[in-house]
């Protein structure tokens, strides 16, 4: 009895350290096939993350054209633009993006836009309305508040993709004139 128990016990060990060898091997394997997966959902939220940004940002420009076909076909003045935000607010209240100074903001990015593509040739234009849409809203508003020539607009807006700057650094190299001071 005692050698069966001993061969037992023998077994026991020699299958329970290969189990753990087993146990530390497929850990291991486990642990960084669950980095790989975190790493990849971390990246897809990104994506989608970037994606919802350009598709607002596509939607704001399609609302600014229509605010300003509206207005001009029907003489709507600025209720009109206060009536849109409330209505559009009452119906998704947890979206920012309707109060009456982003709709009005909306409408000022989509004309100061729309101007500046008399200057520029057709098939580059489509390209700037491109970019545009690569370009945080917020970095937006502040290139519409303090700018008001289309070319320093656009050398701001290629500078901010090619960079990738903060709405901060933004603001500083406005107020610097980094335009002025790169030539331009």
């Amino acid at each position: 009895k005692k050698q069966k128990f001993v061969k037992i016990l023998i077994i026991r060990f020699i299958i329970k350290n290969k189990l753990v060898k087993m146990k530390e091997l497929v850990s291991q394997e486990y642990k960084i096939w669950i980095e790989s997966l975190k790493n990849k959902f971390r990246s897809s939220q990104i994506k989608a993350s970037i994606k919802v940004k350009t598709t607002l940002l596509e939607f704001y420009w399609d609302l600014g054209g229509q605010i300003v076909q509206k207005q001009e076909e029907h003489k709507w003045g600025s209720g009109f633009l206060e009536k849109l935000s409330h209505d559009l607010s009452t119906e998704f209240p947890d979206v920012k993006g309707f109060s009456y100074r982003n709709i009005r903001f909306i409408r000022q990015w989509y004309i100061f836009w729309q101007q500046g593509a008399a200057k520029i040739e057709n098939e580059n234009w489509q390209q700037l309305v491109a970019i545009l849409f690569q370009v945080p809203w917020g970095h937006h508003q502040i290139i519409l508040n303090k700018i008001k020539n289309i070319d320093e607009a656009i050398y701001y807006v290629q500078n901010t993709i090619k960079n990738g700057i903060s709405r901060n650094v933004l603001i500083h190299q406005i107020e610097s004139n980094l335009y002025a001071r790169d030539g331009k």
